[in-house]
């Protein structure tokens, strides 16, 4: 953008006009500033009056958001001379970064309503006020605001009340933790175990973690007594500390539930009620009562409350976009008719704003106040390239395009100055080339202020100008000569609603593969042992170590371990119960049946979990056998090898408007991989609903296009494909790509247009149903078969693309995934790209389960309509619908309503959609035909009557169908008042309720196979086998075979023991217990079942009746005693039992020294210095990978000697044990790591020589001198 064009337009006399009328103050009103243009009319404000606050006032958030995008690319070349001012916002919320724009959002909730505005949403609005408040004196340019109309009137803190509310903590600061606590809560912080969301905080020991919601990422304050000795900034995904910091800024961490309680007091002090009942929780950020309705009536307390117009400086200057459409808004609000004390009135608001001086922009010529307008002449384009909801026909598209280029030349012709809009350099290319071909061949300024014609009467400078940057659409100012056109006018694309966003760089969420954890288990929860079947799980208990029976009561001893009942041996007995150590958790997962019924429970000691783990075993190896043959044939199929990607691929995937996330990047690199191998492509593509899983198969679908294939897009649904079709028109617009869709949305001839053109190739994507599997649909070359929620398929059609997957390429999305393909995927039978990261600002989707009641309805839709949005009402059953539609038009007669199902007449149900998406329609009554892959950005509220009657997988889908751009967005589940849900209803609910954030997928998949069973997702003759063993287990089982069965060697793991009578962490090998055992209990009855290939320590039972035959010492004890000490988690340090087993699985499954640095990293970052029991438990747990590396399976001490098993023999130093010397048990410890050391150091040695006598006929050279390590056999001698 250059300063020239704006310069030429301010010098027009309407623009010299407006600036010596807004220099004086008053009201102005401007007509004739086409919605596009007003955007370019506040940037060339602010260019004029640099020195003087803007705030611009839009009718919605949606028209908000709009609004930033424009303007932000309009004052893009102003960034030079406002840097400097760029500070990081977790440092200063003062911050306005390179342009100086602001935006302050509505709650979006009405003030009587017992929920909150959103974190992020408080976020930016306290952010834009605490910035305001120090506007003058920390920033060398006024800011710019961008305010809905909702906003200007809601009420928020006085300047003086939310310095007051505000604090800065610095590193060296004295001040008690507790005090520090106690003020977060007075701000509306809400406690909680861990800090992950904006507004929260935790407290573990001397470590005080808060979100403040003016930052872009948590604070850790760590204390050293009562002094501030550490500020830190840590992930909220992991935990971990990132950067330190001197100091950091605290907002309020709440604005309305504060403001809620601030009239309460006021009212009760206007009554003289000294009652504060119920005041306090009224501040909490998220669990609040209402405010009673006789408030309403209470003054708000100026001294306290006041709106966003009290930060303006006197000399600022207001424009209002569409007067007369804010008004409207207003007076149709929750407040129209119910004055409010948190919403100030809109007259009078606006009489305190003329002051300052109000700008009025309007497109109506005729004005809308009946007084004296100033025409400013920025016109519309459409007249001259209209939107259109749908893509025209290749042809029709081409002409249209040619057509607009011809007037653009007739522009320049006559002296006017076109600036170009593209969004990235190469659809500027692509334009360079259309421009020639058309036949203008004359130069094109792409910066370097050329003029492809004499310039003319005109103001502005003559000639094509080429710019980077995403604008809404186009406008003509006749005056200045000048014309703006953007890329929707040029390449044709039909109407997009989502708000273009520029490629920003983001904080990049953290990605993490989904684990299934026993820190999830309930009480009574069935479970998966895999030594010992299935069982109960109980809870957890903390077992005392035999050896330590006579120790005082303080002191802590023993190991947690989870305790899981089995069933008794005999009728009428006790049930038994097994204590698993949580060190060794990893070996019990959550039990999956094939079905809903409750699994019997195994006998401990029992055959019959041995058996049904032998059957279990065999049959996964068989269905491993079948799945490697299938995987062996296809490979063997001769596939079509896709060149490397041209200049055209690269220019098409650069014009994607969005910014792809890593993972997005991965599966389109991968999927690409694939194409171009000389075999046929089966790829799934795993993500959430709106991740972006259709963007890769556009990609595919025109790297295929452009080798010459052919494409099918297979879809479940009508709308889907309707869907699909806008999509992928929009993206190949401006390519010689034809896209055809087949379904009932064509009739029939043209359905045999179609199929006639893709049987002679003249047809490059079709999109479609089921209809395309039909035998009439002959392709020419097809190349590559898109499938879409492939699950949501026919048997019969499941055959056909079976048929299909041999022949050609076959790229597969799904949103939720079957833990069936998930697990096939990770054995590596399917090839799987998973789609974890969600896009930038997507926020999870506020799901509120309810009763149906009249007045919720109409609440929920009048709530999105004032924001600008639209609704799905989904109601699956066909026969009542219209009536429901009946009664929602005379509940909410303000809104639009339409109704679809799938019995509708194609043209009809296509007319709904399409007014539906172009947004003619608010509330779309439907069934579920719109549960898969529509994409309305626009539509982020949607009501489900009878949610009960919905499956698991159902409801996630539906949900997914909102939340799709920044907005807040609402699900409401509702079920009947007063019937009694099934529990599998009650089940689902609560799962769907609990599962909000993006990424939730595979937990959903997971949690409806617990409710309803696994089936016969791997085959009926195998669901036997999962009800047997479990579906994890039967899964691992399965991976394992198939690895045999490649040839694949995993990696052998040495399970080390860990026996040491000097640490209170596990059960001594010489207890009294254990002795009364080995006498009482044959050693065959509780034999354990032999290794099935599943990974078992050797120390498993330890805490059932077993005991192993040990070295007999005799009677050369000590003489000196071993102080003792727990080594453990304590309580007083990890207190919450899920952090607790979550940190116990991590050090279980460490095999590493490095894992253990780690691990103890993270613990003293969360959580602060190591307490002694701590330090000894990792310092325990380090011995393992040690003993492990010197091929040592148990370490266990008695008294001084330290006996270390490899193998069937325990090692001999000069024919004795070893020693220890040392008293302290962390002194021990680290003698027997330097004794493991040492071990595994000759091993290698030993390694090395055996290597080099296999390679070399020569002698080996001296070994090093070290004191011989032997083995003994004979367990009576001693040293």
């Amino acid at each position: 953008m250059t300063a020239e064009l704006f310069d030429a337009v301010s010098q027009t006399p309407a623009w010299q006009a407006l600036a010596a009328s807004v220099a004086k103050g008053g009201v102005l009103s401007c007509v004739g500033v086409t919605e596009h243009a007003q955007p370019f009319a506040v940037a060339l404000v602010r260019r004029l009056m640099p020195d003087r606050m803007i705030l611009v006032v839009t009718e919605n958030p949606a028209a908000q958001e709009r609004f930033y995008h424009d303007l932000t690319t309009w004052l893009i070349t102003g960034a030079e001379d406002t840097r400097g001012q760029n500070v990081d916002a977790s440092l200063h919320p003062a911050s306005l970064g390179a342009l100086g724009v602001l935006c302050y959002p509505e709650w979006e909730v009405a003030p009587n309503e017992s929920r909150l505005p959103t974190a992020d949403t408080l976020s930016d609005r306290l952010k834009t006020l605490m910035t305001l408040s120090v506007a003058r004196s920390a920033t060398p340019q006024p800011p710019l605001v961008i305010a809905t109309a909702t906003a200007v009137i809601e009420r928020t803190f006085s300047s003086g009340e939310l310095e007051s509310r505000c604090r800065v903590l610095r590193r060296g600061d004295e001040i008690d933790p507790l005090d520090l606590i106690e003020w977060l809560e007075e701000q509306a912080y809400e406690p909680e175990a861990q800090v992950t969301e904006k507004g929260e905080l935790a407290m573990r020991g001397g470590i005080v973690d808060v979100f403040p919601l003016a930052s872009e990422w948590p604070v850790r304050i760590e204390f050293f007594g009562n002094t501030i000795d550490s500020i830190r900034f840590f992930d909220p995904q992991t935990q971990l500390s990132r950067e330190q910091t001197d100091e950091v800024w605290i907002s309020p961490g709440g604005e309305l539930g504060i403001l809620r309680r601030l009239v309460f007091e006021q009212k009760n002090a206007d009554t003289g009620s000294g009652s504060h009942e119920g005041a306090d929780a009224a501040g909490t950020r998220r669990t609040e009562n209402e405010v009673a309705a006789s408030e309403n009536c209470c003054a708000a307390d100026g001294a306290r409350i006041g709106t966003l117009a009290g930060y303006l400086p006197a000399d600022s200057i207001v424009i209002l976009c569409e007067p007369q459409r804010l008004a409207d808004r207003i007076r149709g609000g929750p407040t129209a008719s119910a004055p409010n004390p948190l919403m100030a009135d809109w007259d009078a608001v606006m009489t305190e704003l003329s002051s300052r001086g109000i700008v009025r922009l309007e497109f109506s010529q005729a004005g809308s106040f009946g007084e004296p307008a100033l025409d400013l002449g920025l016109e519309s384009i459409d007249v001259f390239r209209p939107e259109t909801d749908r893509q025209p026909d290749l042809l029709v598209a081409e002409a249209q395009r040619r057509e607009f280029l011809s007037q653009v030349h007739r522009w320049l012709r006559q002296g006017h100055a076109v600036h170009a809009f593209f969004n990235n350099p190469n659809e500027r290319q692509q334009f360079e080339e259309m421009w020639r071909d058309a036949g203008f061949d004359r130069g094109v300024d792409t910066g370097a202020q050329q003029s492809m014609v004499p310039a003319g009467s005109g103001l502005a400078e003559a000639g094509l100008h080429l710019h980077t940057g995403s604008l809404g659409g186009g406008f003509v100012c006749s005056a200045g000569h000048l014309v703006v056109v953007t890329d929707g006018e040029v390449f044709g694309r039909y109407k997009v609603h989502r708000p273009r966003r520029l490629k920003t760089r983001t904080i990049a969420p953290t990605s993490r593969m989904i684990e299934t954890s026993v820190s999830d288990l309930e009480e009574g929860d069935y479970v998966v042992h895999v030594q010992h079947g299935i069982g109960r799980f109980v809870g957890l208990e903390r077992i005392r170590s035999w050896s330590s029976a006579n120790h005082s009561a303080d002191q802590v001893a023993g190991e947690e371990c989870l305790v899981i009942e089995y069933a008794p041996r005999k009728e009428g007995d006790q049930p038994p119960r097994l204590h698993v150590p949580v060190s060794q958790i990893h070996l019990v997962t959550k039990y999956i049946g094939a079905g809903k019924g409750r699994p019997q429970l195994n006998k401990l000691g029992g055959t019959r979990w041995r058996r049904a783990k032998d059957a279990a075993m065999n049959a996964a190896r068989d269905l491993a056998a079948d799945l490697l043959a299938v995987q062996a044939a296809r490979a063997s199929q001769p596939g079509f090898a896709y060149p490397v990607d041209c200049p055209w691929q690269r220019d098409f995937e650069n014009a994607f408007p969005f910014e792809e996330t890593p993972d997005q990047v991965r599966a389109i690199d991968e999927t690409k991989q694939d194409m171009c191998a000389p075999r046929p492509m089966d790829r799934l593509i795993c993500g959430d609903a709106g991740f972006g899983k259709t963007e890769v198969a556009i990609r595919a679908a025109f790297k295929a296009v452009l080798a010459g294939k052919q494409v099918a897009v297979l879809v479940p649904t009508t709308v889907l494909a309707h869907q699909h079709f806008n999509t992928f028109s929009s993206r190949m617009a401006g390519y010689p790509v034809r896209i055809e869709l087949l379904s009932r949305f064509r009739s029939r001839a043209e359905q045999e247009r179609v199929i006639r053109d893709l049987a002679v190739g003249s047809v490059d994507i079709v999109i479609g149903t089921h209809r395309l599997l039909q035998r009439d649909v002959v392709f020419k070359d097809l190349g590559l078969v898109v499938i879409d929620e492939e699950q949501r398929f026919g048997v019969v059609h499941k055959e056909r693309l079976k048929q299909l997957r041999h022949l050609v390429d076959v790229l597969t999305l799904t949103a939720t995934p079957i833990p069936r393909t998930l697990y096939l995927a990770l054995a590596g039978v399917r090839d799987m790209s998973s789609i974890e990261t969600p896009p930038q600002d997507r926020l999870p989707v506020e799901t509120i389960v309810a009763p149906y009641s009249d007045q919720l309805v109409r609440d929920a839709v009048l709530r999105e309509m004032r924001r600008g949005g639209q609704v799905f009402y989904l109601h699956n059953r066909i026969h009542d619908i219209e009536s429901v539609a009946l009664r929602l038009r005379m509940l909410v007669p303000e809104a639009k309503i339409a109704v679809g199902h799938g019995r509708m007449s194609s043209a009809q149900l296509e007319r709904t959609m399409t007014r539906f998406v172009s947004g003619e329609i608010d509330v779309l009554l439907s069934t579920t035909i719109v549960e898969s892959g529509i994409d309305i950005p626009n539509a982020n509220t949607i009501i489900i009557d009878r949610a009960d009657r919905f499956g698991l997988s159902d409801l996630y889908q539906l949900r997914g169908r909102v939340g799709r751009y920044k907005h807040q967005a609402y699900a409401y589940l509702l079920i009947p008042r007063h019937a009694a849900l099934l529990e599998d209803a009650r089940k689902r609910i609560a799962a769907i309720k609990q599962f909000t954030k993006p990424g939730s997928g595979f937990k959903i998949a997971m949690r409806d196979l617990e409710i309803r069973g696994a089936g016969n997702i791997l085959g009926p003759e195998q669901s036997g086998h999962i009800t047997a063993v479990g579906f994890e287990l039967y899964c691992q089982l399965l991976k394992q075979s198939i690895a045999a069965l490649k040839g694949e060697q995993p990696a052998q793991r040495i399970d080390v023991s860990l026996r040491l009578d000097f640490l209170d962490s596990a059960p001594s090998a010489a207890s009294p217990v254990a002795a009364k055992k080995r006498r009482s209990t044959p050693q065959d009855e509780f034999e354990i079942p032999p290794d099935l290939g599943v990974e078992v320590p050797r120390d498993i039972a330890v805490w059932i009746e077993r005991y192993e035959t040990v070295p007999d010492l005799g009677d050369d004890e000590p003489s000196v005693p071993v102080r003792r000490a727990a080594a453990t988690l304590p309580l007083s340090y990890v207190s919450e039992p899920k952090h607790r087993l979550e940190f116990y699985r991590k050090l279980a499954q460490a095999t590493t020294e490095a894992e253990l640095d780690t691990l103890r990293a993270e613990l003293r970052d969360r959580f602060g210095p190591l307490p002694p029991a701590c330090d000894l438990l990792l310092l325990s747990a380090a011995l393992k990978p040690l003993a492990a590396k010197a091929g040592v399976s148990s370490v266990e001490t008695r008294g001084d000697r330290l006996m270390l098993l490899r193998g069937n023999d325990y090692i001999m130093i000069d024919g004795h044990y070893p020693r220890l010397s040392r008293r302290s048990p962390k002194a021990r410890l680290n003698e027997i790591r330097k004794f493991l050391i040492s071990i595994a150091e000759q091993v290698a040695d030993n390694r090395t020589a055996a290597v080099e006598e296999q390679t070399s006929a020569r002698a080996v050279g001296k070994s090093r001198q070290r004191k011989p390590i032997t083995s003994r056999r004979d367990h009576r001698s001693h040293d």
